[in-house]
């Protein structure tokens, strides 16, 4: 006895299970070719993965559009930089402290500007006379000449500097008693942030790496018995320091607030 044959076409039912796979992808492309994604919330979920990583502006093939071409790393880089390495900054900072040295010996301003490196860091001590006229903040014109010096020089290196720091000094008129605490610490403060405000209007190293000390007369270099040794305490002092890349992966340096200002230095 025959046995009866099935119906035939069983499995047409794939061809159509396939018709409409493909037409869901398609519709799912078409969907996602018309929507946006939201900068900012992209920025906050890199950011959570990494925080080390700054958005930076790149531009784009084929406009804001989402078939414009992806820059790398979508946008971000991260800092520091692969190609910076620890002894590289360090390098930097002692080839600042030698060019510092090499300037004050070319213009014969030894007695004007001295330089010391020490613990990584770069001590720039100016004297008073050669910046300010007596109880004045006004820089001379032959200090405004020496900061820019200084400025090309710092320039160029600008990218392994952490901070700098600019102190302003005074000398005790009267050895036996202190000077008035309003115009001392304010002659102080008005001669560092003088200096400061050339430093950013003249160099490009980020303002928020800028920072004005003043110390008035409490932290002499010197007596204050003759005048020789109170013009040695009336001075004004840089002190430059290199970044730390091990601070900065741990986000503890000062990358966290420049990484959110967008000002820029270096008007002049």
């Amino acid at each position: 006895m025959k046995k009866k044959r099935g119906g035939g076409g069983g499995a047409n039912w794939m061809d159509t299970y396939g018709d409409m796979v493909t037409l869901l992808l398609c519709f799912f492309v078409l969907l996602y070719s018309m929507s946006t994604i939201s900068e900012e919330n992209y920025k906050a979920l890199v950011m959570s993965f990494n925080p080390r990583a700054i958005p930076v502006p790149t531009e784009t093939m084929g406009g804001n559009g989402p078939i414009a071409d992806a820059p790398d790393d979508a946008g971000f880089v991260d800092v520091p930089s692969d190609d910076m390495t620890q002894t590289d900054i360090d390098d930097a900072i002692e080839q600042l402290a030698a060019a510092l040295e090499s300037y004050a010996k070319e213009e014969g301003l030894e007695n004007n500007l001295a330089v010391e490196l020490s613990g990584g860091k770069v001590y720039v001590t100016f004297n008073e006379t050669a910046f300010f006229a007596g109880d004045s903040a006004v820089l001379r014109p032959e200090a405004t000449e020496m900061l820019g010096r200084v400025c090309g020089i710092l320039d160029g290196v600008s990218d392994y500097i952490e901070e700098l720091r600019v102190q302003g000094h005074t000398a005790q008129a009267d050895p036996d008693e202190p000077n008035p605490v309003t115009g001392d610490r304010k002659l102080a403060s008005d001669r560092a942030t003088n200096v400061i405000i050339f430093l950013q209007q003249h160099s490009k190293i980020h303002p928020a790496r800028l920072v004005a000390e003043a110390f008035g007369q409490w932290r002499p270099v010197d007596s204050n018995k003759t005048a020789a040794t109170r013009a040695n305490n009336r001075r004004v002092e840089m002190v430059i320091s290199g970044r730390n890349l091990e601070e900065e992966l741990a986000g503890t340096s000062l990358l966290e607030v420049t990484k959110h200002s967008t000002a820029e230095s270096g008007t002049d």
